[in-house]
């Protein structure tokens, strides 16, 4: 069998064809049906011409036609395009345009900006429209028309070589597709997702039969991405690892995140692992906890083995909290669509420190001027990702010289993680470098200046930005959002944090707003914040 998602996933299929394998809402899937209408999908995509390495645009909120799209583009030896949902006309435009699509899937209700970009991309051969109200472009084939319409495509003998590619908006400029070897990249999710099991990292060929003994024990796995699968958190870690040992992926309906919906859907579908993006999600699980059990309908997480988060600070306290509830493993993985780095897992017996995590053995972190960081030095250096690196970005070689190194004859990937290594070997992450605030010359990392914001009581959420300052280069500055009913200010909030942080780091105005705004994957939007502090300054 050769080391492709598409070949792996067509072997579960024959092996546990009636198992499910996909459900939002009333939409089920079982794994022949998944592989049938994937295949009818890579037929139409050959019929419109697209061959080997062909792009597909996503342009799709979560659900089955997304998945089988995906599936679909890679049974044809194609590349799945991932494209924010929140994307207008210039950003979609964009994408289409330097990912070389053929093909674009999008949902009826974004059809008026594609129907704006539509003749300005002449590269793309194929759009097909998933119907979830809104008008039709004109041009456009219904999703479940095509499907129809198409025979399954034959099987085809693939390449471990055949390219993988995830658009990552980063922190700064456009958005860059990171093109990872497909195959290096399913042995890598194939030992995430047996990590945890007790028969060890298995051989791609015999997992099919590893998940058909899964199913008859009854201890098939259920995943719940409850982040968009636009994101490489939700698509990798809540859906292409858990496929990898023939798990069913439920899918939430809601377009922004519903914890009642979350924990009714877990408790519905027996979940046994979910897919959150650190606090940004987990403190309204708690509230929709808290809610439920003032009602006298609390819910059930007791199915619910694994928590995973990726992609932003998940805060011990917050940890703690969920584990009062149910004795979760809480897996916080330190990683970038550029790679993987370090995990924290935290039990009950075991709550680690805030952005603390075990090293892969893979990673090491070095200095500006390219020496090994010592551990307990105290030196702050870049962190290095090995093990499965990228080939780089697409398109972009002066990135890719950038970002993916060669060190002592081992590839790394630096994604701009700045941290410091604990004597114990541990690594302390303390924020991206993009975003460093270097203040009178002191540098400052947002995410520990939040942090120290946000263990006041009353505070919900807090984004910290620098803005010129003709004293200090960059002054620090911050917005704080507060839980209801709540009256503290600005200042109070500063005077809280002045007996955690160094002087030079506390916020010189921190300013309450309604909500702070973030991504629908829980990242920070720092763009939003330094607009809102810079009109407040004016």
């Amino acid at each position: 069998m050769e080391m492709h998602f598409a070949t792996l996933w067509e072997g579960i299929a024959d092996r546990i064809g009636d198992a499910e394998a996909l459900v939002c809402g009333q939409s089920r899937r079982t794994w022949s049906k998944y592989d049938d209408r994937a295949a009818r999908i890579a037929s139409a995509l050959s019929a419109a011409g697209l061959g080997p390495d062909s792009k597909v645009g996503l342009y799709l909120y979560n659900g089955t036609e997304y998945l089988e799209t995906q599936f679909g583009a890679f049974k044809g030896r194609h590349v799945p395009i991932n494209i924010n949902y929140r994307y207008l006309d210039d950003e979609l435009l964009y994408l289409l345009e330097n990912s070389d699509a053929e093909a674009l899937f999008f949902h009826k209700s974004l059809g008026e900006r594609v129907a704006r970009v539509k003749d300005k991309a002449p590269k793309v051969k194929l759009w097909v429209e998933v119907d979830d109200g809104g008008e039709s472009v004109e041009g456009a084939i219904p999703f479940e028309t095509l499907v129809a319409g198409n025979d399954p495509a034959p099987r085809i003998t693939r390449s471990s070589d055949d390219v993988y590619m995830l658009y990552t908006g980063g922190t700064t400029g456009m958005p860059k597709g990171v093109m990872y070897d497909i195959g290096g990249l399913l042995q890598g999710f194939i030992g995430y997702a047996f990590t945890f099991g007790t028969q060890g990292i298995p051989e791609v060929q015999e997992i099919p039969e590893i998940a058909a003994k899964m199913r008859e024990e009854g201890i098939g796995e259920v995943a719940i991405p409850a982040c968009p699968l636009m994101h490489g958190t939700g698509m990798w870690l809540g859906v292409m690892v858990p496929h990898c040992t023939g798990a069913r992926v439920v899918m939430l309906t809601e377009r922004s995140f519903d914890a009642h919906e979350l924990w009714a859907t877990t408790q519905r579908e027996k979940a046994s692992q979910l897919v959150i993006v650190g606090d940004a999600f987990a403190k309204p699980m708690l509230r929709a906890f808290a809610e439920a059990r003032d009602k006298g309908q609390p819910y059930d997480p007791s199915s619910v083995k694994l928590v995973v988060s990726s992609g932003v600070m998940w805060t011990s306290e917050v940890k703690e909290q969920l584990l009062e509830h149910h004795p979760f493993v809480l897996i916080d993985a330190m990683g970038s669509s550029e790679g993987s780095m370090g995990t924290q897992v935290t039990t009950r017996g075991n709550i680690g420190q805030t952005a603390r995590f075990a090293m892969n053995p893979t990673t090491k972190v070095f200095t500006e001027d390219g020496r090994e960081v010592v551990p307990g030095s105290g030196e702050t250096g870049l962190v290095a990702a090995g093990g499965s690196v990228p080939i780089g970005y697409y398109k972009d070689e002066e990135k890719s010289r950038a970002t993916f190194k060669t060190i002592d004859g081992k590839r790394y990937s630096f994604p701009g993680d700045w941290a410091i290594v604990e004597a114990d070997g541990s690594l302390t992450l303390l924020g991206r470098g993009s975003n460093c605030i270097n203040t009178a010359g002191e540098k400052v990392y947002p995410e520990e200046v939040e942090e120290a914001v946000k263990q006041h009581p009353d505070v919900v959420d807090c984004l910290v930005v620098g803005v010129e300052d003709e004293k200090f280069g960059q002054r620090v500055t911050g917005v704080a959002s507060l839980r209801p009913g709540a009256s503290t200010d600005g200042e109070a909030l500063r005077e809280f944090t002045r007996g955690n942080l160094a002087a030079y780091k506390v916020p010189k105005q921190i300013f309450v707003v309604d909500q702070v705004r973030r991504a629908p994957n829980g990242k920070a939007d720092y763009k939003w914040a330094r607009g809102v502090v810079e009109g407040a300054l004016t």
